[in-house]
């Protein structure tokens, strides 16, 4: 089975805001034949937001739960390895998901950014299903204060690993949202996935 192993590395400039928006790269560990890259995949436009969205305090995330994509999973956080590319959930631990902790906690304004590996040499991983998320789907995260941050997808889109959407993905927003990132397109030369899958959520407020 091919496998899919994250590799995550950061642009320059550590020091200043670039060190807040890796760019994300996801190399496959086996060969298999070639493929060109993908189209974006499917998208819908988010909904209105209002002038005071909802927000809440910020607080680690601790488990995700995607029912429609069969995730029920741990949540641990991801620093930096010494040559300034991102940590990722090891092989060994597939069924982690990953949350970059210099960025926003789920649920606070701005893009909280998880990872997770699509395939690994011990076969699929916590995120195999994540490209068959629709627009509307419920994601829930569990944070350490106790508080569960709901959000709702609101599109989908594939980009192809040479063309990582880095602002798009860690840009400022309006309200708190959510980027669940993987691999995807398929296995092109040297074995590495052509793609990368983002799904973009954003917070639902409790009903009153």
């Amino acid at each position: 089975m091919a496998a899919g192993l994250l590799l995550l590395g950061l642009g320059a400039g550590l020091i200043d805001r670039a060190a807040e928006r890796p760019t994300v790269r996801i190399a496959a560990g086996t060969s298999a034949p070639g493929g060109g890259a993908a189209a974006p995949a499917h998208s819908s436009s988010p909904p209105h937001r209002g002038s005071r969205p909802f927000s809440l305090a910020a607080s680690r995330p601790t488990r995700l739960s995607i029912p429609a994509a069969g995730v029920d999973a741990p949540v641990r956080d991801l620093g930096l390895n010494p040559d300034g590319t991102l940590e990722v959930p090891s092989a060994d631990h597939a069924d982690q998901v990953g949350w970059y902790r210099n960025g926003p906690t789920p649920g606070e304004v701005g893009p909280a950014v998880l990872v997770g590996h699509y395939d690994t040499v011990h076969g699929p991983a916590v995120f195999q299903r994540l490209p068959s998320l629709r627009p509307g789907d419920r994601i829930s995260i569990r944070r350490a204060d106790g508080t569960t941050a709901a959000f709702r997808v609101s599109r989908l889109l594939q980009y192809p690993k040479t063309g990582f959407p880095t602002d798009l993905v860690y840009g400022d927003t309006k309200g708190p949202e959510l980027r669940l990132i993987t691999c995807g397109g398929t296995l092109g030369a040297g074995g590495h996935w052509t793609d990368n899958i983002i799904v973009f959520a954003e917070l639902v407020a409790p009903r009153s």
